[in-house]
């Protein structure tokens, strides 16, 4: 695959319009997490929500339905993974309405991130994001994972679709570079998956997410792609 272009940031401007109430609650969420996101990324965020929020009345594309809920329980927990995400080259598999594919692709515009699911019907809001975000950092891909080529390879594999680890390692870990990482973000600590792994060694440590606002369990599981 051609290397992607970097996402260019055009001058735009968002007018004068009122700061709507998400706005204080994705600062200081960014702040609480102890990320340094500047001012036209949070503003992108913003837009995303503001995107999610329009399209989920017609598409269906989440069952969060507030734009406060959206900004805790997808944006901040997007961003909750990041400092587990290895650059530049990134792949999220399931990646539904953008989650969390897209909010590491605007947190973080040098890396190349390919956003990839089953579901034309929500990638057609994933690309819509991506046309009226700008986000030259970002591929769109319409399939399964079973059916994307072995041949490209990635740094971060990362998902919040997989229903087992073993599944999200089976699936996942032949799209990963040597050294590269796997991750599955979880909800309550993932114990019964753990234990009935046949190799439980493949996990090499799993990370509790402490997302701000969100008043329930976050894991994220950090998988060996390339065990011996």
């Amino acid at each position: 695959m051609a290397a992607f272009a970097r996402r260019i940031k055009h001058n735009k401007s968002h007018g004068n319009r009122p700061q709507p109430p998400v706005d204080q609650q994705l600062a200081e969420g960014i702040l609480a997490l102890g990320l340094s996101l500047d001012d036209a990324i949070q503003q992108d965020l913003r837009d995303f929500v503001d995107l999610l929020t329009k399209w989920n009345r017609v598409y269906n594309l989440t069952s969060v339905r507030k734009p406060q809920d959206m900004v805790t329980r997808h944006i901040l927990d997007s961003l909750a993974a990041l400092p587990y995400v290895q650059g530049p080259r990134v792949l999220d598999i399931g990646t539904g309405a953008g989650l969390p594919g897209l909010v590491l692709a605007l947190a973080r515009p040098e890396w190349d991130v390919v956003t990839l699911d089953s579901s034309n019907k929500k990638l057609r809001f994933v690309r819509q994001v991506v046309a009226e975000l700008e986000l030259g950092n970002v591929q769109v891909e319409h399939v399964r994972i079973e059916d994307y080529p072995k041949t490209e390879k990635f740094d971060t594999v990362i998902s919040r679709a997989f229903s087992s680890v073993q599944d999200m390692y089976e699936q996942g870990a032949p799209h990963c570079k040597p050294g590269g990482v796997l991750l599955a973000m979880k909800g309550v600590y993932p114990v019964t998956e753990i234990e009935s792994l046949p190799d439980p060694d493949i996990v090499k440590a799993v990370h509790r997410l402490n997302v701000p606002g969100l008043d329930a369990e976050r894991h994220i599981v950090e998988i060996i792609a390339n065990i011996s």
